[in-house]
């Protein structure tokens, strides 16, 4: 059976004039203007063909109507009320699934994910390093982190962390009859590269000047993960990524050799559906990156 209520904002404007007995103060509490809850009122009562207020010169009152009204209306919002913060209380702890990259996940998330649990300790985090595309319509996925460049159809994306792109290496590498000092030494070297981005090296190559460094040789992998573990093991150099090498220079496992840094026209987004951001454990989540970024870079 098909149920015919009156339109919500129209009992919500009536609920709160009958609260105030003012439709004035009932315009300020729900932000509108009182000619916009007079008409509210008027068409729930036009609708019902019954008189809820008795309208007196400067005061209004509830009619019998409206009496026998109101506590029905305020018990149903009152149910309403209850039944969203349960929802909400659910919804802010319990499993929460997050897709990114396996390099980005291994080199930039997982390290800085147990302060998000001590601060969150009733949110399972769990991370996805399928990078196919996302239906968050029908994939168990809340949020994503993905790399491009912010366009991704019917989601928000907000921008998490820039990138540049310059040559890392072990410190090995730096000693020897074939110590890298100039960019140009790289002929002597083996070029690491990452099937995703196979291009990046004759960029770099490019925008340095070097002409005497074939772009193309040297070892490929399909993940930059695994480009960035030969390299410290020292098979070679590799095009870094800010967010993917920091860790390991901090820990000197790897060292930039020459001073040239190319900025990405890409970097890391946070994605989901604009509206899925508004519940407590992924917006819990992405506060929590955005902090994180933020703490980092007022401290470099």
């Amino acid at each position: 059976m098909r149920r015919s209520l009156p339109p919500l904002n129209a009992l919500r404007a009536f609920e709160a004039a009958a609260r105030h007995l003012s439709f004035t103060d009932a315009a300020d509490e729900l932000a509108v203007t009182q000619a916009a809850i007079s008409h509210q009122i008027r068409g729930l009562e036009d609708r019902m063909g019954l008189k809820l207020f008795v309208r007196r010169n400067r005061e209004i009152l509830l009619s019998e109507a409206g009496q026998a009204y109101l506590p029905g209306v305020r018990q149903a919002f009152d149910l309403l009320h209850d039944a969203t913060e349960r929802l909400l209380k659910t919804d802010a702890s319990g499993p929460l699934t997050v897709t990114t990259t396996a390099s980005f996940a291994t080199k930039w998330l997982v390290p800085r994910l147990g302060s998000f649990q001590q601060e969150y300790p009733d949110i399972d985090v769990r991370i996805s390093t399928n990078t196919a595309l996302v239906d968050f319509a029908r994939d168990d996925v809340d949020i994503g982190i993905r790399y491009g460049r912010g366009q991704w159809p019917g989601t928000a994306a907000e921008r998490l962390v820039a990138e540049d792109i310059f040559p890392v290496c072990s410190p090995a590498l730096l000693k020897g009859s074939k110590a890298l000092r100039r960019p140009s030494d790289l002929k002597d070297h083996t070029l690491l590269h990452v099937s995703t981005f196979r291009d990046d090296w004759q960029v770099w190559l490019t925008a340095t000047g070097v002409k005497s460094v074939d772009p193309t040789r040297g070892l490929k992998f399909d993940l930059a993960l695994a480009a960035i573990q030969a390299a410290t093991e020292g098979l070679g150099v590799a095009l870094g990524r800010g967010p993917l090498v920091e860790a390991d220079m901090k820990a000197g496992r790897l060292v930039a050799p020459f001073d040239v840094k190319l900025p990405s026209d890409s970097a890391y987004y946070v994605v989901a559906p604009a509206e899925r951001l508004r519940r407590p454990k992924i917006k819990a989540f992405v506060t929590w990156l955005r902090e994180t970024v933020a703490r980092e870079k007022a401290a470099t």
